[in-house]
């Protein structure tokens, strides 16, 4: 049985959504949570759950009460032995979970799970890797998404092939088919800034390249994977859900302004709610760090409970797929 390690704090709305996520994939799928935090704000939400917990259940806590606070710095987490997520992250270097899912501090858990669980070797960085919604039936990818904001390009490259591996493994994507896209201004080879443009030429030589992309080529389904330094990546992810945001508050407004719109909404119900569905990123669950020895999912700090359910999903889909093991074999062909 596979085993997760939740790190509970930290995260905006407090522990009872993050233990509700957990507590809901532990029902549905055959894994372990372990929930990592102050035992005194767990407990009482496992009670209202009417949740077992223990060694022997598929439910366990594991206390501590200290944890990194959003306003502290990352480099604190690598002190702080009795906190949250240096607990977590220590479980799953001993091996005693097989992943990691945290909601909380996102710079404490790059910053550990890259120094305590370790790179993968002939990985230069680490990335963020985020899903993003497409007109299609599959979402697109977008690495690096905040890990590394100051890029050399045969980091770009590394990221492709992290990319491709994970579209290919926890994605389910074919092979033959995955379509890798270099973010720049232009389609054209000659577009781009110096990072992009010496990537450009090492990416070359690989078949899932498919050249320079633009940024409306994210969300219309003509690449799978895109790839970018984690500063443009950034700015992307957080742009991206201002505008969805934005976009569901104006349509609330419009369909409330007159009643005939009201009833053209009410027969749009379904088609808004599938959108919703669509663009929410709880349905995606978080972030998977790539390019670590061990599986970590960073998962947003406002998390509601099907975000944190569907992270642990995404953590058991990576653990099922091998994906850190594809990763490293594709490293070592690379040599």
């Amino acid at each position: 049985m596979w085993k997760i390690a939740v790190d509970v704090m930290g995260a905006d709305h407090g522990v009872a959504p993050i233990v509700q996520g957990a507590i809901a994939a532990s029902k549905a799928r055959e894994c372990k949570v372990l929930l990592v935090g102050d035992e005194r704000e767990i407990v009482p939400v496992l009670s209202q759950s009417s949740v077992a917990y223990g060694a022997n259940e598929r439910v366990e806590v594991v206390h501590c009460s200290d944890y990194i606070r959003m306003e502290e710095s990352a480099t604190d987490a690598l002190k702080r032995k009795d906190s949250s997520i240096y607990i977590a992250t220590e479980l799953v270097r001993e091996g005693k979970a097989n992943a990691l899912v945290s909601p909380g501090h996102s710079g404490s858990t790059m910053s550990l799970a890259t120094l305590r669980l370790g790179r993968i070797d002939g990985v230069s960085r680490p990335a963020i890797c985020t899903l993003m919604p497409t007109i299609t039936d599959k979402p697109s990818m977008i690495l690096d998404a905040g890990a590394n904001t100051d890029c050399k390009p045969e980091y770009l490259v590394e990221f492709a092939i992290m990319g491709y591996e994970y579209a290919r493994g926890v994605m389910g994507y074919d092979e033959n088919a995955i379509r890798v896209g270099l973010l720049a201004n232009g389609e054209e080879e000659s577009k781009g800034n110096e990072l992009t443009k010496a990537a450009f030429a090492m990416l070359k030589p690989y078949a899932f390249f498919k050249g320079n992309v633009e940024g409306n080529d994210i969300f219309n389904g003509s690449v799978d994977v895109i790839v970018c330094d984690g500063f443009s990546g950034n700015l992307v992810l957080k742009a991206s859900e201002g505008v969805s945001s934005s976009i569901s508050t104006i349509l609330k407004q419009e369909i409330k302004s007159s009643p005939l719109r009201l009833l053209g909404g009410l027969l749009l119900k379904g088609a808004f709610a599938n959108l919703k569905k669509k663009v929410d990123y709880a349905e995606y669950g978080g972030a998977p760090l790539l390019g670590v020895k061990k599986v970590a999912i960073i998962s947003h700090g406002k998390s509601n409970a099907r975000a944190i359910e569907n992270a642990v999903y995404q953590a058991l889909r990576a653990c099922e797929t091998k994906v850190c093991e594809r990763i490293a074999q594709a490293f070592a062909s690379k040599e």
